[in-house]
């Protein structure tokens, strides 16, 4: 076992680790603790981590600057302990350690669920059309099913404050990217100033995932058309759900336009369902209606926009672990200016303005 974060696990101490689970798990640990960085985890460093007869996955915060209510282990562990059990996919939560003298933060353990990856166009071009569209319904399947999830009935009914909720979301993106930004950028403040007039009431609350998305599920392997689990809960809240909508078509590239620079239109593969045809399915499986998702995309590209200025401000101080942050802050520009683009076509004429 390696005894240093810096040694062949970067971000782990595996001597402090194994001594801890050794002592908080049923069962302790068996034989040496080996561990490896899984791909992505950009926000939060994710790794594989076994002994002789488990596997689990770790997930703690970055090393460094770590902005305020960002980063959250404690939050993403309570959602998906909750929701276990309901019919939203989600691995099954195995311990939390608020311990920061084992790692040096809050992290968290959960079981590793069998699945296909589909975060990438490399990943999903091995599905066959039939396979990605059934898979894009069933991301909107997932997320209505989030949200029409009572908060109350799974224990989370003080998870958040859905009142205000909008209001304090931009408040929070525009500190945070005063906190994280590296060169001025005119357009934010236009944005913020658009979204602020245009503030949406919130019509439908409920539980939010924060950052919906391909890259955030894993496909079940013996039908790649289906969901097998939900991953990545560090920004879930009680909250107005359609953020999540915008989320989900911020990353939900439209053919022939500007695509989300993370998702590099994935969406416009073959067989994916278009965004018109999500938003129906998602529509249609709530029984509510989107006349005012514009706003939400437009955040969504904000919001996106300051996550990824903040990941190429924290890889400029050398404050990441694994690869793919070389060049993420250059996505920040074009990200902007799209939601700048959004705006100003719109049909809401509050956001036009």
């Amino acid at each position: 076992m390696t005894a240093s974060p810096a040694g062949a696990v970067a971000g782990l101490d595996l001597d402090a680790l194994a001594a801890h689970l050794q002592r908080v798990l049923d069962g302790g640990v068996s034989g040496a603790l080996t561990a490896s960085l899984i791909g992505g985890g950009r926000s939060n460093p994710t790794y594989r981590l076994a002994d002789d007869e488990h596997v689990w996955v770790l997930r703690r915060p970055p090393y460094g600057h770590v902005l305020p209510s960002a980063h959250d282990m404690r939050r993403e562990f309570t959602v998906i302990d909750a929701l276990g059990g309901t019919s939203v996919p989600v691995p099954r939560a195995v311990h939390l350690c608020e311990d920061e003298s084992i790692l040096g933060a809050t992290f968290y353990l959960m079981e590793l669920v069998d699945g296909v990856a589909v975060g990438t166009v490399d990943q999903a071009s091995a599905l066959t059309p039939d396979e990605r569209r059934r898979l894009g319904f069933s991301l909107a399947d997932t997320l209505a099913a989030l949200h029409d999830i009572d908060p109350g009935t799974v224990g989370l009914g003080s998870f958040g404050r859905p009142d205000g909720y909008l209001e304090r979301q931009l408040g929070r993106w525009a500190k945070q990217w005063e906190a994280s930004r590296r060169v001025d950028r005119p357009e934010v403040a236009v944005l913020l100033d658009k979204l602020r007039h245009a503030l949406p009431q919130t019509r439908y609350p409920g539980i939010v995932h924060g950052d919906v998305k391909l890259d955030n599920v894993l496909a079940t392997p013996q039908d790649r058309g289906h969901i097998a689990a939900v991953l990545d809960w560090e920004m879930a809240t009680l909250g107005d759900t359609l953020a999540d909508v915008g989320i989900m078509l911020s990353f939900w590239d439209v053919p022939g336009a500007t695509p989300n620079p993370i998702t590099r239109g994935l969406a416009t593969l073959d067989g994916f369902p278009t965004r018109a045809e999500l938003l129906e399915r998602y529509a249609d499986a709530r029984g509510i209606d989107l006349a005012d998702i514009d706003w939400y995309i437009v955040f969504a590209d904000f919001k996106i926009a300051v996550i990824l200025e903040g990941i190429g401000a924290r890889h400029e101080r050398g404050e990441t672990v694994g690869a793919g942050f070389d060049g993420i802050a250059d996505m920040v520009g074009p990200l902007l200016r799209r939601a700048l683009d959004l705006a100003a076509t719109s049909a809401l004429p509050s956001l036009r303005r």
